[in-house]
């Protein structure tokens, strides 16, 4: 594991070298519980599939990486995305990566692509976020009630330096009345670049309606709805979502 200090933190992160020095750089953002190590091999097989460099990192608070001194806000993803990637990309000399996110991490990348246009070569997201479904709110809420009724606490303290805070922070965060209005279809007309955005059909923290206004505001979005799929594609169908970057990839302009 690499650590990069950013903004004063200390974010720990995985670099796999290109084998194709014409291909983009694939940075990959995770979700709301997630961090370096939950990402598994998928980071691995993603660069030996598509021959790209590919940077896979904690944020702040998350896994190794040092947490912010402050309390979450409504807009921790605004932050993340406005302030946070920002600085990486920049550290990291970076120039127009495709931004490959899951949940958090893909509304992360939509609001990024929004904001800064000339910034990003694409974003991949994976079962995004735009706004506040019941369907969402429902599910975090069996979440809160599974992690005080199982081993949760435990397995996800082998992942995070501080797993209560990364749970409660997004849990607390997502249940609260002040998050009730969030939304970042504002973003989502702003976005030049091309859009894969993918969606299990069996979500369990969202409906088809969060990838279908990406492609109603995003010129040219590609959607894949997959089959026999939950809130994570990337676990529950890998083999498709390879193939997916894979083809995303060779099809873009760089």
């Amino acid at each position: 594991m690499k650590h990069i200090v950013v903004d004063g933190l200390r974010l720990e992160y995985r670099d796999y070298p290109a084998t194709d020095e014409t291909r983009p750089a694939l940075l990959l953002l995770h979700e709301g519980l997630g961090c370096v190590a939950m990402w598994r091999h998928f980071p691995e097989k993603l660069a030996e599939a598509t021959g790209c460099r590919v940077i896979v990192w904690s944020r702040a608070g998350y896994g190794g990486s040092d947490p912010y001194p402050e309390s979450r806000t409504p807009r921790y993803m605004h932050r993340e995305a406005l302030e946070a990637l920002p600085a990486l990309i920049a550290a990291l000399h970076i120039q127009r990566p495709l931004l490959v996110g899951h949940s958090d991490g893909a509304s992360i990348a939509l609001i990024f692509a929004g904001a800064f246009p000339e910034q990003t070569c694409g974003v991949m997201a994976m079962a995004p976020h735009e706004f506040v479904e019941e369907e969402t709110l429902a599910g975090i809420l069996q979440a809160k009630t599974a992690w005080t009724v199982t081993d949760w606490p435990q397995k996800l303290a082998r992942y995070h330096h501080d797993a209560p805070r990364v749970f409660n922070d997004w849990n607390d965060t997502w249940l609260s009345p002040e998050f009730r209005d969030w939304n970042i279809e504002e973003y989502l007309p702003q976005i030049r670049c091309p859009v894969l955005a993918l969606q299990g059909e069996d979500d369990e923290y969202a409906t088809m309606r969060q990838i279908d206004v990406i492609a109603e505001k995003v010129l040219g979005t590609e959607l894949l709805k997959l089959a026999n799929c939950g809130h994570s594609p990337q676990r529950d169908q890998e083999v498709a979502v390879l193939a997916a970057v894979v083809g995303f990839v060779r099809c873009l302009n760089v």
